[in-house]
């Protein structure tokens, strides 16, 4: 895959031109002084990547499920997520 890094003044500046080459199959990768911070890239590597994500988060499921971990149902979810938040705060 081909990548070029641009500041974020050059992407601002070109983002069009940068959207076109993502639609070609290149992506670019944003820095700010110096330091990547954001990626433009085309959208099958995205979805790719969002795929790829969510079938981690099956297979780590799957083996809390299997040790016997908790059962949260949706409607407890939301609470659960709160109050993990609020922990982590503190």
């Amino acid at each position: 895959m081909t990548e070029s890094v641009v500041t974020i003044r050059e992407a601002r500046a070109h983002l069009a031109d940068h959207i076109n080459h993502a639609e070609q199959g290149t992506s670019t990768v944003i820095t700010r002084n110096g330091k990547p911070v954001a990626a433009l890239v085309p959208i099958a590597d995205f979805d790719a990547l969002e795929e790829a994500a969510d079938a981690l988060l099956a297979r780590a499921a799957e083996a809390v499920l299997a040790e016997g971990g908790p059962i949260v149902t949706m409607a407890e979810l939301p609470a659960d997520l709160f109050d993990e938040r609020a922990e982590g705060a503190t």
